[in-house]
């Protein structure tokens, strides 16, 4: 079975084209078209027309190349930038008149809990009690449970370049003063009080990473380059971010560039991805993290593996929201009200279960088969 996935970032549109084997997600294709959505909002959020129409085009042509690599119907997801945009339903329609596909758009518990799954299918059960975050650009991610799906998920908005719009705007063209980043770091503190208090009162044993951010983040701090591939160990420490951060601060967004791991078109985010990073390990008790190649699209490739594949035609509800299940809190911006989902049964081996989708390169670019996908690469 080839099944597939496309996710419409702040930054980019996404394809992931995999084959099922063992009940991985095994990599066939990957491919990325730069939209840059977030800087095509005004003060409101709101997507203008011509960014609408760039979303239109992108999702239609990751559509019609996961048709000719053998795919069935890609289930295709929006993220906070669309999540948040007062005009959403307009964006939706758009798609599914312009390309005949339903985008949807998943609650940031949602995110949280299918990223972790994807964690906890990659790091196995030897992780143990194991906390994940996620820096998206739009919005963190938080979960930790002891099994299979998260007994906590939460979505905050603290993502790179949304913090860097709201607080660091005067900065774009340079360095930061020090009184914009205290009072990031002091926003940023007041975001998480909560969430980390909880992380620490679970104390999870394994901490894991994922999403770009995240992994330019460790190799800016000394972790291996993607080319290595995905069975690499990767970790980034507190005390090594913390130095990232001071050294991120001390230049201008371009010369940030030239920085092992950190790309062009992430380069003024940078340093706001780093800060959040390095708040919410401090304020959680978390001195190393390790860096997970598997996200959120590897989460929905595995629930359309386990077989769950009702809750893609009806709103979206919290994976973990179980009629069987003691309650658990869940915090959330967006709430979910819907009826809740069966759980699947499922067993997870220990160690890897296979390569993940795009994890190595990031994702092919799509201008290979169309001249106007263009995207920036990664330094390493």
């Amino acid at each position: 079975m080839r099944i597939s996935v496309i996710d419409v970032g702040s930054n980019t549109v996404r394809l992931a084209v995999a084959d099922v084997r063992d009940g991985a997600p095994l990599p066939v294709h990957t491919a990325k078209r730069r939209l840059r959505l977030s800087e095509q909002v005004d003060g409101d959020r709101r997507l203008g027309p011509r960014a609408v129409e760039r979303v239109v085009e992108a999702v239609g042509e990751a559509c019609a190349q996961a048709e000719r690599w053998g795919s069935d119907e890609p289930f295709a997801f929006a993220t906070a930038i669309v999540r948040d945009a007062p005009n959403r339903a307009e964006v939706l329609r758009a798609v599914a008149e312009g390309t005949g596909v339903r985008l949807r758009v998943l609650p940031g518990e949602v995110e949280a809990e299918l990223t972790f799954l994807a964690a906890r299918r990659w790091m196995g059960w030897r992780a143990g009690p194991l906390g994940v975050l996620d820096i998206g650009g739009g919005s963190l991610e938080v979960a930790f449970g002891r099994g299979r799906l998260p007994d906590f998920a939460v979505s905050l908005p603290l993502g790179a370049r949304r913090l860097t719009r709201e607080h660091l705007a005067d900065s774009l063209e340079g360095r930061p003063t020090d009184d914009a980043l205290k009072a990031l770091r002091r926003h940023v503190r007041h975001q998480l009080r909560d969430v980390a208090a909880r992380i620490r009162w679970e104390g999870p044993i394994t901490a894991a990473a994922t999403s770009r951010t995240f992994t330019q983040l460790a190799r800016l701090c000394g972790a291996p380059p993607g080319r290595h591939g995905p069975f690499v160990a990767r970790t980034l420490r507190r005390g090594a971010l913390r130095a990232a951060v001071a050294e991120l601060a001390a230049l201008e967004p371009e010369r940030r560039a030239e920085l092992p791991g950190i790309s062009a078109p992430r380069a003024h985010q940078s340093l706001a991805g780093a800060l959040v990073g390095h708040t919410a390990m401090k304020l959680m008790g978390i001195r190393e993290l390790t860096i997970c190649p598997w996200a959120i699209r590897e989460g929905i490739l595995l629930r359309r593996i386990e077989g769950d594949t009702e809750w893609w035609s009806g709103p979206q509800t919290p994976l973990s929201h179980q009629p069987h299940l003691p309650h658990q809190p869940h915090l959330s911006h967006h709430p979910s009200a819907q009826p809740p989902l069966p759980r699947r049964a499922t067993s997870l081996t220990l160690g890897t279960a296979g390569v993940p989708v795009g994890a190595a390169d990031g994702g092919r670019d799509m201008r290979h088969d169309r001249p106007d996908f263009v995207v920036g690469s990664a330094r390493t």
